[in-house]
């Protein structure tokens, strides 16, 4: 029979599909007196289901997950008026995500590459219901807002959209149409055209460019994290 939960510990759902990340995670979690890990996911509908289930105090959720991504699941959690915190913790380096994390309701951004302290010191911030942003993004997010939400020698990829964006990074990474519409659960038609407006919104002529550039795009951010 499993024991009940303290009630003095912080409920925490992790969301996570790389097994290892995420049981490391959780072990680290556990070892606080004050935390504790009430349930886990590999993908965003069984996440989003024991968020509904569980109700913890804090979801810690990956933005690269299987099927719909974590931005995803970020954006279902808020249009159904779930109000549980959310951190998002990403390979990807804050100036591409985290601005757009924010905006779609999340209370806080940390690249996985970042020391175990300062993970726990994230976790701790959102769960006394402050935000947990770097400074710099901190700043070019309030900037951004004092501008009026429209940044000044935006980069190309600020013009994707969350969906071109992921599919931008896939293609980066060599995945074919055939194995984008698998990974994003959508049809070959859905990936046809998600490559055409990228290749429009970041003025490339061709098949080949769009590959160049995702490859280079992608290589710049392991790069950014390393």
């Amino acid at each position: 029979m499993n024991a009940q939960p303290d009630p003095k510990k912080a409920r925490v759902v992790i969301i996570e599909d790389h097994p290892m990340f995420r049981e490391r995670l959780a072990h680290l979690i556990n070892q606080e007196e004050d935390m504790v890990v009430c349930g886990e996911a590999d993908n965003a509908r069984d996440g989003l289901a024991a968020i509904k289930r569980l109700v913890p105090a804090l979801a810690i959720v990956d933005l690269s997950l299987k099927g719909s991504g974590g931005l995803e699941l970020l954006k279902d959690l808020r249009a159904e008026e779930i109000a549980t915190p959310v951190l998002v913790l990403s390979m990807h380096e804050e100036s591409v995500y985290a601005e757009r994390v924010v905006r779609a309701g999340a209370n806080g951004y940390i690249t996985k590459h970042e020391a175990s302290e300062k993970v726990m010191n994230a976790i701790r911030t959102v769960l006394a219901g402050e935000i947990f942003l770097e400074p710099r993004v901190m700043a070019r997010i309030v900037k951004t807002i004092a501008d009026g939400n429209k940044p000044a020698a935006a980069r190309a990829v600020d013009r994707l959209t969350d969906r071109e964006l992921a599919v931008f990074e896939l293609i980066g990474a060599g995945q074919t149409t055939r194995e984008i519409g698998s990974r994003l659960r959508v049809g070959l038609t859905t990936v046809d055209t998600y490559r055409a407006r990228i290749k429009e919104k970041l003025g490339l002529e061709n098949a080949a460019r769009l590959q160049c550039e995702a490859t280079r795009w992608v290589h710049q951010q392991e790069l950014s994290v390393s």
